[in-house]
């Protein structure tokens, strides 16, 4: 990344979180103004102390003193008065800590609440863009990764605002109103009490220049540890199954080991800072303690112990604000890290409507011609498809794994678009029609459909909550499921677990099948989703489907011949092409990939007929 580059990446960053205070800015405000309040007040509380021991008890005329302050006094009886009412100086102690403490508590409340609406507004951006990126993208990230950015990151960012963003302004507005007060006073005094700020400052930036590169490596570490949790746990079946805990177990060690050896860096460093900047922080109070010391008993005229008093002070409130700007820049460190992150999110382009976004009634009549479509070159996958289909009509997709039998479907849907050629539907190219009523028009079941961590009711009615019972039955009867449910303890209020591990392969074939139904869509696509179920079900549900969807266009992608003898068309691809298409009848009767597949699917089954007769 050239410099341009860089710059312009920082400046996003600055830029970046501003639209998701909305709502949110007065609470900032308001919380800059508690704050501002409270600074005074804890400076206050000192002068209060310093103005006391040197006015009215040791009898020193105050030549700084605010006028108002003066005139006040003076017009309640003088120095006598107030030696004989020191309560009152007391009260004004007590006022100050009461403001102090009542400003940090309301800015605590405006912060806090500010920084909690800007979070969850993150947090329902980063989601509704997940939602509409390209289907692509969701293929080359990882969903741990992605988890570790929409909770961690923006928790990072979060507590960087609340607890950090007000240090950065309230250790600016201490530094303003404490060298203004302590120059006004004596300016050798005050060169002294301030001499280690600027070495401070120096090793603060250093320090934040170096520790971001190691935030971003452990944050990166933790995205991966993540990914591997994530993985793990959603196929432990696979794992056990092909016994490989030892494997993975080893795996997450690793990323474990990694994730722990760079946030040790980050801690060793951190400890580093920490250590210099604390005997930093001590040498400037000894620094100031002893040159007050010097000043008061050399200089009593000039220097007074008041003035000991509000000096050392008002070095000790100084000093670990501004030793604490290392730690507020580290966390600004890591939360422009966190922001880079999400940001990587935000700029990936929503998808786009390539045409007119129409809305057409769709019947199901399709053409392709001449489609070519790959993922990393031209034609790589398919290679100039052409066919038609009539409404109503099913069309069977038979081909050896890899041939794109799955990637003709996907196209149907648009969840990738053809490099070359066009795909119709009732007439209207579907880079015109607009992606939700393309898809919603589209019914798919995939081979190994997702189910979501609910009951198998909730499952079906996902596409149509406000369907009524009666229509779930209707649609679980269609897909052979209904008796099958019915047989389970809890009926349809079975939880089928996180994506169905409670379930056999061919009940949530069955389950998305009924699903899919309840879309009511007049194309349906079934990706060899009937490859779980056994024969009889299988034609079971065929049946079903052929009585219930007569007007439904039908593609069914399987390597069953006798799940695709039935169908209208049958196209048969081979490395991409279209080497052959037709009914069952045409097919048998000439060479080709179909006749040979269909000849040693019937030897299996004469085989198997003769072991069970015998």
């Amino acid at each position: 990344m050239d410099k341009k580059a860089r710059n312009a990446k920082k400046k996003g960053i600055i830029k970046s979180l501003w639209p998701y205070l909305y709502g949110s800015k007065r609470y900032f405000i308001l919380g800059t103004i508690f704050m501002l309040t409270a600074v005074i007040a804890s400076y206050v509380k000192p002068y209060v102390i310093s103005f006391t021991v040197d006015y009215a008890i040791g009898g020193r005329e105050i030549e700084d003193a605010p006028n108002f302050l003066m005139n006040w006094i003076e017009s309640l009886g003088g120095r006598e008065y107030l030696i004989e009412h020191l309560i009152l100086c007391a009260a004004a102690l007590l006022l100050c800590q009461l403001c102090y403490a009542l400003s940090v508590h309301l800015r605590g409340r405006c912060i806090g609440t500010a920084s909690e609406n800007m979070a969850k507004t993150l947090r329902d951006n980063l989601y509704s863009h997940l939602q509409r990126v390209p289907y692509d993208y969701h293929k080359h990230v990882s969903t741990g990764d992605l988890i570790q950015r929409c909770t961690s990151d923006v928790e990072t960012i979060r507590r960087f605002i609340v607890n950090q963003l007000m240090e950065v302004l309230r250790t600016v507005a201490m530094i303003i109103f404490a060298a203004t007060i302590m120059f006004s006073m004596n300016v050798k005094m005050a060169i002294a009490s301030t001499v280690m700020m600027p070495i401070l400052a120096i090793i603060s930036f250093v320090y934040f220049k170096n520790v971001k590169k190691q935030f971003q490596s452990a944050d990166e570490a933790e995205g991966k540890l993540s990914a591997t949790i994530q993985e793990n746990l959603t196929g432990v079946r696979v794992v056990r199954a092909f016994g490989q805990q030892s494997a993975e177990m080893e795996k997450f060690t690793h990323d474990n080991a990694d994730f722990k050896e760079k946030n040790y860096k980050l801690l060793k460093m951190l400890a580093l800072y920490w250590g210099c900047t604390d005997c930093l922080g001590y040498l400037q109070i000894a620094i100031s303690l002893f040159t007050g010391i010097y000043f008061a008993t050399t200089q009593p005229e000039v220097f007074s112990i008041g003035n000991l008093l509000l000096f050392t002070t008002y070095t000790s409130m100084l000093t670990w604000p501004v030793r604490q700007l290392g730690r507020v820049l580290a966390d600004l460190g890591k939360m422009s890290v966190s922001v880079e992150r999400l940001n990587e999110i935000f700029d990936q382009e929503k998808e786009k409507e390539p045409g007119k976004a129409l809305k057409p009634q769709i019947r199901g009549e399709i053409e392709f011609k001449d489609v070519c479509f790959g993922y990393d070159t031209y034609d790589d996958v398919l290679k100039k498809i052409s066919f038609k289909v009539k409404p109503g009509s099913t069309i069977a997709i038979l081909g050896s794994t890899g041939s794109g039998k799955s990637s003709l479907v996907q196209l149907l849907q648009r969840l990738y678009q053809c490099t070359s050629g066009s795909i119709t539907i009732d007439g209207v190219d579907i880079n015109d029609i607009e992606s939700g009523h393309l898809r919603r028009n589209i019914g798919i079941v995939l081979q190994e459909p997702f189910l979501y961590s609910r009951n198998i009711m909730e499952n079906i009615r996902i596409t149509r909550p406000d369907a009524s019972d009666e229509e779930v039955y209707e649609a679980a009867k269609v897909a052979s499921l209904h008796d099958v449910v019915m047989s389970f303890e809890n009926g349809y209020d079975t939880i089928v677990g996180e994506r169905g591990v409670t379930l056999s392969g061919g009940q949530k074939q069955r389950v998305a099948i009924a699903r899919m139904l309840m879309q009511n869509a007049p194309i349906l696509i079934f990706d060899d989703s009937l490859s779980a179920v056994d024969t009889e079900t299988d034609a079971a549900i065929r049946d079903a489907l052929s009585l219930r969807k007569k007007d439904s266009t039908m593609f069914i992608i399987s390597h069953r011949i006798t799940t695709l003898s039935t169908a209208d068309c049958i196209l048969v691809l081979d490395d991409g092409k279209l080497i052959a298409s037709g009914t069952h009848e045409e097919l048998l009767a000439k060479d080709g990939l179909y006749k040979r597949i269909a000849h040693i699917q019937n030897q299996l089954e004469d085989e198997l007929i003769e072991e069970g007769g015998m």
